[in-house]
């Protein structure tokens, strides 16, 4: 793990079979710590997890079919639409 500064903290409370199974899984492992373990899992799964929340996957129906109705000019957003668009841009996304 990169040798960052270590000054911020997180507190968490556990029954004690989950703390023994973090102390055997850290040892097993080879982690020096339970913190060191525990910033792994972090490192590791978070990145995941928000790309996960930020990508939005839809078949090639729904596309087309999307697609279709953003064409079509007959369509008006509705202004919360374009206010949520509006909010994105000032948000920079």
């Amino acid at each position: 793990m990169a040798s960052a500064a270590r000054d911020k903290r997180i507190d968490m409370r556990v029954d004690e079979e989950t703390k023994l199974l973090a102390e055997r899984a850290t040892a097993a492992a080879g982690y020096l710590s339970v913190t060191e373990y525990l910033t792994s899992l972090i490192r590791a799964n978070a990145p995941k997890i928000l790309e996960q929340q930020a990508n939005i996957e839809v078949t090639n129906q729904q596309f087309d079919q999307f697609m279709t109705i953003c064409m079509d000019k007959s369509k008006v957003p509705s202004p919360r639409i374009l206010e949520a668009a509006q909010r994105l841009d000032r948000e920079g996304l």
